[in-house]
């Protein structure tokens, strides 16, 4: 397995496909229609590892460049996988009874959590430009969705759809935490089969505990695959490859950028026209993603 680091174009090439994904997220869930979160999230988890499975058995039976994992590091990744489940549920409920606006907001809180966990666990050292950054940017978000909690726009229970877009953020900052652990060993494609496979597996589980009726529409299904190849393969790949060589603080506030890109794109589909204010709310967050990269992290 190569250790060279990849370029600078590289990473950026990676990360910007995926943020451009990300930004169709919230849009295919509403698309969906009226299906139940979790069968939404067992389409999408199902359907990822059902395109990964060929490409990792060639890689492992055929080329046989697969390493061995450790049980710790498979516990880790089973650990991973049920946190990525837990956040893409949450985040599926918090849009069923909130706005898309304030879904994207705040299930994007997780930089300002980051930066203060890899500061006290001294897992990287950031320039004060950084942290800068991160509050600019995350000062964007709650006024965006302070603006957001005067829309016309009603939601059935705006407090529950928050408070769980939050607990999606949380469960998010657990996710990534372990995927920076586990890439620093761990080849791109099999690190996200073995992740995708805990998280498919994990929503399965709780699909049937709740006794749930798998009854869907094709546009629930269709919206359901490309969520599998869009935001799930291709955005929280883009992460995973990166967060090898990059700080999770730093990559978590790029993901700021998904509701700016989210809000635009529910204003044409949905009539969701955000005002001047939330127009200013996000380049402030543009801004803050902009400071906080420029800024980078010292080194350890």
């Amino acid at each position: 397995m190569s250790t060279q680091e990849p370029s600078t174009f590289k990473l950026a090439l990676f990360l910007f496909v995926g943020m451009g994904t990300f930004a169709l997220a919230p849009i295919l869930v509403r698309l969906a229609g009226d299906v139940h979160p979790v069968t939404l999230a067992l389409i999408r988890t199902v359907t990822a590892i059902l395109i990964l499975t060929p490409f990792w058995l060639k890689d492992r039976i055929i080329k046989k460049s697969i390493e061995p994992w450790t049980r710790k590091e498979q516990g880790l990744s089973i650990a991973a996988g049920c946190f990525l489940a837990l956040h893409f549920l949450c985040w599926f409920y918090a849009l069923a009874y909130t706005s898309v606006a304030s879904a994207s907001v705040l299930v994007t809180i997780h930089p300002i959590i980051l930066i203060i966990v890899e500061s006290v666990m001294r897992t990287n050292r950031f320039k004060l430009l950084t942290w800068f950054g991160v509050i600019v940017a995350f000062s964007g978000s709650v006024l965006l969705a302070m603006m957001d909690s005067e829309a016309a726009v009603p939601s059935p229970n705006a407090p529950l759809g928050n408070g769980l877009a939050i607990l999606a953020a949380i469960f998010f900052v657990f996710y990534i935490l372990l995927s920076r652990k586990l890439r620093i060993k761990a080849g791109w494609l099999d690190f996200v089969f073995r992740v995708y496979a805990s998280t498919a597996a994990t929503c399965v589980i709780v699909f049937f505990l709740l006794g749930i009726s798998f009854q869907v529409t094709t546009a629930a299904v269709i919206c359901g695959i490309l969520l599998a190849v869009g935001p799930q393969i291709a955005g929280h790949g883009s992460i995973n490859y990166s967060v090898k060589y990059v700080s999770p603080t730093i990559l978590a506030t790029l993901i700021l950028a998904e509701p700016v890109f989210a809000i635009f794109l529910a204003a044409f589909l949905f009539t969701e026209v955000p005002t001047f204010v939330e127009i200013s709310a996000m380049s402030t967050i543009l801004f803050g993603i902009i400071l906080t990269w420029f800024g980078g992290q010292k080194k350890r």
